[in-house]
């Protein structure tokens, strides 16, 4: 593998790196439904706020969430919609999964 072909793996690599925690896999859905602010999404997910920044922080490194400083708070949203097919397709495999399992024990 060359070095433009492994360079473009690993970009691929650290966004996927970066959806692959619940926590994280919930926050993107939850702001793909309305913008929110770390204070509504600690609420949420019942975590401090120092962790919840920094699975934020984790999103946004990877260019999956942008943010906005509105006062003193800091809105979340997605950057880029489109990061929600993959969950699309992750349902497809589950549903896969779950059939393959079920004729297995038949």
């Amino acid at each position: 593998m060359d070095a433009k072909t492994q360079t473009k793996y690993q970009a691929r690599a650290k966004v996927i790196k970066a959806l692959a925690h619940p926590t994280r896999l919930f926050i993107v859905d939850e702001i793909s439904k309305e913008e929110r602010c770390v204070c509504e999404l600690t609420a949420l997910i019942g975590a401090d706020m120092s962790t919840v920044s920094k699975h934020l922080s984790i999103l946004k490194d990877a260019g999956i969430v942008a943010d906005e400083k509105r006062g003193v708070l800091v809105y979340y949203r997605l950057r880029v919609p489109c990061v929600l097919n993959l969950f699309g397709c992750i349902e497809g495999v589950l549903k896969a999964n779950a059939a393959a399992h079920v004729a297995a024990t038949k």
